[in-house]
């Protein structure tokens, strides 16, 4: 039987658009679409997300587009959906990668030949007065490897201005991260500023220092991007 678990995603994305309590859309405009330390792409990207929350059940969409060629093929959709238990909050999100001459939407193939990768996650939250994230999550369905990343994220503020430490590796061997054993693979300080344009609107701007040290990497990347 052919996997579904895009179309129970995106049933659940119609449902809870129909009862949703809370909804946020918005877009980010990038210099870059680096994700957990990998350039995907070569070039800006406008990255759309609407995402709805029910109680403590949130369904997302989130996409990234490339605008300046080559980068067309690195374009990606994902849907994902997550639930709040207080601190700790679990989910799943399917990667869809619309590449052009590649893989089709229903093609749900394993094996790295399909067009979704799924990844269910786990996530904790610190408290406030010592803000925290760690992040797990296991490629399970279509990646051979089975790739285990994991993430710490450490906000805190200067002078007004939001900043965030991010260590980032991966558990083991994994072609889909490119790293021949465990390896650090996206080490971040990220900078967020809030600019005032008019009495009713203001633009948060940000800059994110990367660096990839898996030696089949070793690649640094300084992106600039602002919120919408």
């Amino acid at each position: 039987m052919r996997p579904r678990h895009s179309l129970l995603l995106g049933t659940f994305l119609l449902v809870a658009m129909v009862q949703a309590q809370e909804v946020q859309l918005g877009a980010d405009v990038v210099s870059r679409y680096i994700w957990r330390g990998t350039d995907f792409g070569e070039s800006m990207s406008v990255q759309p997300g609407l995402y709805l929350s029910v109680g403590a059940l949130t369904v997302g969409t989130w996409a990234s587009y490339a605008i300046t060629p080559p980068g067309a093929s690195a374009n990606e959709h994902d849907l994902y959906v997550s639930v709040n238990l207080g601190a700790l909050s679990v989910g799943v999100t399917d990667y869809y990668f619309p590449a052009p001459g590649g893989a089709k939407f229903f093609n749900f193939d394993g094996g790295g030949k399909g067009a979704h990768y799924l990844e269910p996650f786990v996530q904790l939250n610190g408290p406030a007065h010592a803000p925290f994230i760690l992040f797990v999550g296991l490629l399970a369905y279509n990646d051979p490897d089975n790739s285990i990343y994991l993430e710490g994220r450490f906000p805190f503020e200067v002078n007004g201005v939001a900043m965030e430490v991010t260590v980032g590796a991966v558990a083991g061997e994994s072609a889909f991260y490119n790293t021949g054993g465990t390896a650090l693979v996206n080490l971040g300080l990220s900078a967020t500023r809030v600019i005032p344009i008019t009495e009713t609107f203001s633009l948060p701007v940000f800059v994110r220092y990367i660096l990839n040290p898996n030696p089949r990497v070793e690649r640094s990347y300084l992106v600039f991007g602002f919120r919408l």
